[in-house]
């Protein structure tokens, strides 16, 4: 329940703001792999795999998790992705390190089977049911490109809201989430106290986790067709109301 100056808050952003699902944009979740424990692998590893048969680093790609992304920054933690996405249709046997190093894990457990492995054991060695190789991850998505594209990254929950303008070829897992096509300016609107206030009268709250930040959330968010960091104007909202706002944004 909003109290009166909340209510006319949130009716200004949503008069003058047109939600991003309506934007010229693109929003898509990270890579689900299927199997982290294959497919993701530290920078050892990959130094390794690429001494081996250097090949090996033409599908070899950073990555990023949600807990490694910040509020405009991010910390890399010298993780890589294994980009053996169904949709680019690799024939494994001409990257020979990283076959045999996926064939460790043992053909059987990287199969998307759905079911329980002859040792018992299920969960991430237990993938989706799909027509995907062995070899590739449980993803067979199309926009795998945009992982190469000027893009804007966030974590699916967090505490506030923390998104990152990245220019570089980078992936993710599916715990994070892009959108591509955005302007320049996006990533301070949605880094701003006006959106930190009204995100979480369209999210789910997880308390002390944090809200979801999921793309059916994110896609409602009002947004304005420029953003110089004056809402006050933008929204024409009065001292009182941007006092509610940095008041809440304070707690």
């Amino acid at each position: 329940i909003l109290s009166p100056i909340e209510q006319s808050i949130k009716q200004k952003l949503e008069a003058v703001g047109t939600p991003l699902k309506d934007w010229n944009i693109r929003i898509n979740r990270g890579i689900l792999t299927g199997y982290n424990e294959a497919f993701i692998i530290d920078k050892a590893k990959r130094d390794e795999l690429i001494e081996i048969d250097p090949k090996s680093a033409e599908i070899i790609r950073p990555i990023l998790r949600g807990r490694d992304i910040k509020r405009y920054s991010y910390d890399f933690v010298d993780l890589y992705l294994i980009c053996t996405f169904p949709s680019k249709h690799y024939d494994i046997d001409n990257y020979p390190a990283v076959r045999d190093y996926l064939l460790t894990f043992g053909k059987r457990k990287l199969e998307q089977s759905g079911v329980k492995d002859i040792d018992g054991i299920s969960g991430n060695n237990a993938r989706k049911k799909t027509n995907n190789k062995w070899f590739e991850t449980q993803d067979s998505i199309a926009y795998w490109d945009d992982f190469s594209k000027p893009k804007v990254v966030w974590a699916d929950i967090a505490i506030e809201p923390n998104f990152i303008q990245i220019n570089e070829t980078m992936y993710f897992n599916n715990t994070c989430y892009m959108m591509v096509g955005a302007p320049d300016w996006l990533v301070d609107y949605l880094n701003s106290d006006i959106v930190r206030w009204y995100f979480p009268l369209i999210a789910t709250d997880l308390g002390e986790k944090g809200t979801r930040y999921f793309k059916q959330f994110v896609e409602r968010i009002p947004v304005p067709t420029q953003f110089n960091g004056n809402f006050q104007s933008i929204f024409k909202l009065t001292d009182e109301e941007m006092n509610c706002i940095s008041s809440s944004s304070n707690e």
